[in-house]
């Protein structure tokens, strides 16, 4: 009854108008390309106590995922709660960890800068904070456009526990609430070369997804990958152990968030899980401990979670919802039906690259693409290049095509301009029984009616969120 009372108070609380200096603070902690990872989500071989005890203490989300599969584009989304193909950003901008008086002439005219960013009209959190008489501070990156409608007040250099430490007694000193966004950059390629440097995770304890060759140098491979994460959590760590030493840990939402998958077949860059599912852990003052839910849950859905948490009014134009109901403790709650993402293979919309959406609910999975003509999608290096980015994956399955034809085949469909793979206009997968989404059924009359359903859905998403850059017939052929 004390805790069940205690959730009431806390929704009571939050429900009320709050003066500036009363309002929750906010840790919102992003691995780069970590997918849905981590011990607590049951992945083999792997130790990540921290993200764990992250989970124990709040709402771990098992079914969350990103809107757009690359570091920006997914920046964007969260931080705008808007589909890229509506907020602007597509694909990866200029990184440019500064405030935005000063860019040099020369860095405000870069191309990429300049035609990949957020659209004018379109509002970010940063800005909503900032009105709201909030201290915030970014780490290490960016990573988004332009710099101006991210008004931070401080550009940190490092994400460890000695700079979060100094920005929570800079920010204390204020006397306003604050906002972090903790950038975690050590899940990034390169990952820990266990041919050099000893690494805890052994590569004949992990288990490897159906799309890759199951031979001794991709399991190093992926030991490496769970390795960088195992890095990771201990920044995770630091900056929770940090913030408990402040005192604001009692008053601080605290959001744990992967952008987007690891860079491998099926998964950085394309609609399949790998690249899109990531961990999502929620902590909020007085809310739930120890829930593990498996509601859908969209980056979408995190602004306008954390403007309903600390009483601001919602952005006006939205994609996402308020996942409070489930950090209250409602069992029941399912704020969606479904989630969506997207790609777009040729940069700022509209363009004349293969464009790629997807949309799925708990158990069902419909990719669908146009201009699959083209045979050309966009491959970020290192989901490529050894060096510098230190992946073997690549390499090793060409090498061993003839031994895992199923395996080359899906990496040649990462890549067909090099690989001369045959990119699927529709791909429909069951995530209950091929969770590494290895068996097409989109052509599998028996699975017609539900593919029809998400196909229904993903008709009424386009119009709804205006995206003009595909044009998907009314019915799907049998």
């Amino acid at each position: 009854m004390k805790f069940l009372a205690a959730i009431v108070s806390s929704a009571i609380l939050l429900h009320s108008s709050f003066a500036a200096e009363s309002r929750p603070n906010i840790l919102f902690i992003l691995t780069e390309d970590q997918g849905a990872h981590m011990s607590a989500l049951g992945t083999a071989g792997i130790q990540t106590p921290h993200i764990d005890a992250l989970a124990k203490s709040g709402v771990l989300f098992r079914q969350a995922y990103v809107a757009y599969p690359v570091c920006s584009a997914s920046k964007a989304a969260i931080y705008t709660s808007l589909h890229n193909h509506t907020n602007g950003l597509l694909n990866n901008t200029a990184n440019y960890h500064k405030p935005a008086d000063q860019l040099t002439a020369a860095e405000k005219k870069r191309s990429v800068y300049v035609e990949n960013r957020i659209h004018s009209d379109t509002q970010t959190l940063v800005e909503r904070l900032k009105n709201a008489g909030y201290y915030q501070g970014v780490t290490h990156k960016l990573h988004v456009a332009p710099v101006e409608r991210f008004p931070y007040d401080e550009f940190i250099p490092h994400s460890d526990g000695k700079a979060a430490a100094g920005f929570f007694q800079r920010a204390k000193q204020t006397g306003k609430p604050w906002h972090l966004f903790f950038n975690i950059s050590v899940s990034h390629r390169p990952f820990p070369n266990s041919d050099k440097v000893k690494i805890r995770v052994n590569p004949a304890e992990v288990k490897l997804p159906a799309f890759l060759p199951d031979t001794p140098v991709i399991r190093q491979d992926w030991a490496e990958y769970l390795a960088a994460i195992e890095k990771a959590d201990q920044y995770v760590g630091e900056v929770l152990a940090a913030l408990r030493a402040s005192g604001a840990e009692p008053n601080t939402i605290v959001v744990f968030l992967g952008d987007h998958g690891p860079c491998y077949a099926h998964g950085k860059m394309t609609l399949h899980d790998l690249g899109l599912q990531v961990p999502l852990v929620i902590r909020m003052p007085g809310g739930s401990q120890g829930i593990v839910s498996d509601a859908l849950a969209s980056e979408l859905d995190l602004a306008p979670t954390l403007l309903d948490l600390i009483g601001l009014k919602p952005f006006a134009k939205s994609h996402g919802v308020s996942l409070r109901p489930i950090l209250e403790g409602n069992a029941y709650a399912n704020p969606r039906e479904f989630v969506f993402a997207e790609v777009s293979d040729r940069g700022p919309l509209p363009n004349d690259g293969m464009q790629e959406r997807s949309v799925q609910d708990r158990r069902w999975k419909l990719i669908y693409r146009e201009k699959t003509e083209t045979n050309w999608r966009q491959v970020n290096a290192d989901s490529i290049e050894p060096k510098p980015w230190g992946n073997r994956a690549y390499n090793e399955t060409l090498r061993v095509k003839d031994q895992f034809p199923e395996a080359y085949r899906i990496l040649a469909e990462m890549h067909p301009q090099a690989l001369s793979g045959r990119v699927p206009a529709l791909e429909f997968y069951d995530l209950q029984s091929d969770p590494d989404e290895m068996h097409n059924l989109a052509n599998d009359p028996a699975h017609h009616a539900q593919r029809d359903r998400l196909y229904a859905a993903l008709l009424k998403w386009t119009r709804d969120t205006a995206d003009t850059s595909i044009h998907p017939p009314a019915k799907l052929p049998d």
